[in-house]
Parts: structure tokens; sequence; C-alpha cells
């Protein structure tokens, strides 16, 4: 980090210097030009404005769109980090993993057989880790931001929530083969709601749930925790009320999550419910145990009780289990054991990232006639496209960060940063459990999420 540093300060000298008519410094020219722009006075907002978007277009813009308006916050980002005085990167321990990591893909791209087709998935990786830069930029110097950016989060997830409400009631028709109904009676087929998001996947909705849930039940308790304490919510002042208003939405974006079918969410929501009950104990288990056993218990017999009387959900929970027999299940086995050929004739440097060029070259060893988008594994996803280093290094970012969130939540004293790190930690760790059986965390809508969660960690902990 510190060679960009310098780079950057090369940079600022540079492009200040060219202004320079012999009377003033290149750092004299900076302060002046910030000092008298209006433009980059108000950089920091329209950042803002500009993450903003970028989630409210997630719900209803496809994919192109979206990284347009990421692009828009690298830009500013890019003109702040040249044009503000002082202003210079600074890293976590974790984010040495995450630069390994990117270097390997750009090593792998260089030797993609299908250099051109992996460009455009390069492009994507480059788009998401910059949005990241940009995004842990911003928080590093508006921490109080944090919150409203939980709130633009879970408000998307309550909207999706609402539309699959709706969409339940309404009986919506698949728009592609969802589920395998060959062995279901008529009353065991669910309604699979899909949501808004591009493109109409239930599984994608399902991933972004186990994204942006955690936002809703970290925010609720955020609130209540301010308006107990009778201090100012960044959000609405006194928050007991607005808390509970928000968990209840929280309530409802987790039920339809259980509508939209998708196996690999109702796993991670378990995940969600355990990190949940975790970072609980910490502050409910020595004062409160009974009521803290009480609502663990309470959620074991909601969740028991609707697999066991819900036939449809009862009939999607048990297909998990039952391997070959399952379509869906026998697709995903012919797809990890095809990708890990791919990996073992590719285990230096991968394919080249990118899911246009995992479709060419899986073609070659696909073990049925169907093709696939994707390994259906991130891990093993990232093992194919960019080789073992690459794994090594992603593996080494998740779990030197995982561990330094872990160890901060216990040793804190200041219940709302825990609140907000444990958030993101929770978040991050159920959308990597969703990736161990699928690839919807490739998706811009869960992206931006995933690394706006690791920029919340990075910030409150730097």
């Amino acid at each position: 980090m510190t060679i960009f540093n310098s780079v950057l300060r090369f940079t600022q000298q540079k492009i200040t210097a060219s202004l320079d008519k012999g009377r003033w410094t290149a750092k004299r020219w900076r302060d002046f030009l910030y000092e008298n722009s209006l433009f980059l006075q108000n950089i920091d907002k329209l950042i803002f404005a500009s993450i903003v978007l970028v989630f409210l277009s997630s719900t209803v813009m496809p994919s192109d769109v979206i990284g347009f308006i990421a692009l828009i916050t690298i830009f500013l980002t890019f003109v702040k980090l040249i044009f503000k005085p002082n202003e210079k990167l600074e890293y976590s321990t974790f984010e040495l993993w995450l630069l390994a990591y990117f270097m390997i893909v750009v090593i792998s791209l260089a030797g993609s057989t299908l250099f051109h087709l992996s460009l455009k998935g390069f492009f994507k990786t480059f788009t998401y880790l910059a949005f990241y830069v940009s995004v842990a930029q911003y928080l590093k110097n508006n921490k109080g931001k944090i919150p409203y950016i939980l709130g633009v989060i879970g408000a998307c997830v309550s909207f999706e929530a609402v539309i699959g409400v709706i969409q339940n009631f309404s009986h919506v028709s698949e728009i592609s083969t969802w589920q395998d109904v060959s062995k279901l009676n008529p009353e065991q087929v669910m309604t699979r709601v899909y949501g808004t998001l591009k493109p109409l996947n239930p599984n994608l909705l399902g991933g972004y749930f186990v994204a942006g849930i955690p936002a809703l039940y970290g925010l609720s308790a955020y609130l209540y925790i301010a308006g107990k304490t009778k201090a100012p919510s960044p959000l609405w002042g006194e928050g007991r009320g607005e808390g509970l208003i928000v968990f209840i939405f929280a309530l409802l974006s987790t039920v339809v999550l259980f509508l939209t079918g998708c196996r690999g969410s109702y796993m991670a929501m378990m995940v969600i419910f355990f990190g949940i009950f975790a970072v609980a104990s910490k502050f409910l288990w020595h004062k409160h145990k009974k009521i803290f056993l009480t609502a663990i218990g309470s959620v074991v017999a909601i969740v028991a009780s609707a697999i066991l009387l819900v036939s449809s959900l009862r009939a999607r929970v048990l297909s998990i289990f039952a391997m070959r027999g399952d379509s869906s299940n026998s697709f995903r086995f012919n797809v990890y054991h095809s990708s890990l050929d791919m990996f073992k004739d590719n285990w230096l440097l991968g394919i080249g990232v990118g899911n246009q060029n995992f479709r060419e070259i899986y073609g070659l060893y696909m073990k049925t006639g169907f093709d696939a988008l994707s390994a259906y594994n991130i891990f093993l996803e990232i093992a194919v496209e960019s080789g073992i280093f690459a794994l090594i290094a992603f593996l080494g970012f998740l779990v030197t960060l995982i561990k330094n969130s872990v160890k901060y939540i216990l040793k804190s004293t200041d219940t709302k940063s825990v609140i907000l790190v444990s958030t993101a930690l929770i978040s991050i760790c159920a959308v990597c459990f969703h990736g161990f059986v699928d690839t919807v965390f490739f998706r811009p809508q869960i992206q931006f999420i995933f690394w706006t969660m690791v920029a919340v960690v990075k910030a409150i902990k730097h």
C-alpha cells in the first residue's frame, strides 16, 4: 500500500503541477482547487448519493446499468483521491490477501486462452473491488453514514419482501424449470417468488435476502439501543419504536426468503440465526439468560412447525437430502464433477475469470447434455477461473477478516460498533455459506452488498 500511496502522491503532484504558472507549488494549487471548487467541496455527498443509487438500482435495473452507476462512484473516489489535500489510502491486514487475489486474477487473465471473454469477467471483478475501495475510502471519514447505508440496503430488501408477498398470493407461474415436480403432489408444489431483481430468478432473490436481511436485524438492534440510551439515532432520533418497525420488516423478509424455495438460502438463513444468537449472547447471557433461551427455543419451534405443517416447504427442505433423487441436486453433482476436472487441468492459473469464459470451456467437460453457467460453488469457481493460488488468497482474505472481526466483537465495549461489525460479519459469512451450493454471489446485486459489508468492517475496526 506504501507503493500505491507513493504513486498517488506522484499523480497528485503531476496533475496539479501541470497547472502551475511558476508562482505556486503543486500542493498550493491542489489546496486552492479544493477550497474553491463547489464540486470538490461536495464530493463526499456525491459519492454517498452514488452509493445509495447503486443499491436502489439493483432492485429493478439490469447488471449493465448497476455497474455503470458503480463506475460513477469509483470515478468520484478517484477524483477525491487526486484533488483532496492529504487524502491517502490505508490498508488492513485482510486487504493484503485481497490485493494478492487481484494480482493473481490479472496474471490469470494474461494467460487465458479466451482472452477477450476473460477480459469481460476481469472488468467485472475490477468494478466490484474498486467499488469496495471507494466505499471503504468514503466510510473512513464518514462512519456516521454506516447506519444510513444499512438503512438503504434494508429498505431495498423490504421492498423485495413486499413484492414477494404479492407474488406468492397471486401464485406467479415459473419462468423456467425451477424445481423438480416429477415426484410431488400438486399441493406440494411451491410458488417460488422471484421479486424484481434482473434476471428474474428465485435463487438470486434468495441470495439477495441472505446478503441483506442481516442489515435489517442489525439496524433494528442499533435503533433500539440508540432509543434505549436516549441518544439520537442517525436516522430517526429516538429509535426504539422505529427499531420495532425495522424488526417487523426483517421478519417479513425472512418469511419471504423461505417462499423463494432457494434451498441454499434456507441453510444460509440458519447461519444468520446462529450469528444473531451468538452475538446476542454477549449482551444477554449473564443478565437475561431465560429470555435469551426462550428466544432461541421460539425460533427453533417456529421454523420446525413451518416445515412440518406447510407441505410445499417440507417437500422443498427434504429435497435437500434427496441427493441424486432430485434432478437439481443431480445436475449440481454433475457440474461439480466436471468443474473439478477443469480445475485439475488448469490448477495453476485457471481458465480466466468470467461466466462466459467458463461456459465456453465447460462444454468440453460436461457430463450431461445440459449446459452450466458456473460451478455452483464460489470457491470451486474461483479455483477453476484463476487457479489454486487465487483460491488460497481469497480464503486468506476471508479467514483474516472473520478472525479479526470476531476478536473485535468479543473485546469491544462499544455496543453500537459491535452491532454494526456483527451485522456485516453475519452477512459476509451467510453469503459465503450460501456460496457452497450456488454462484449467485457473482451477481452485482449481491456483490455490491457483500463488498459494502467488508467496507463497514474495515471502517469501524480501522
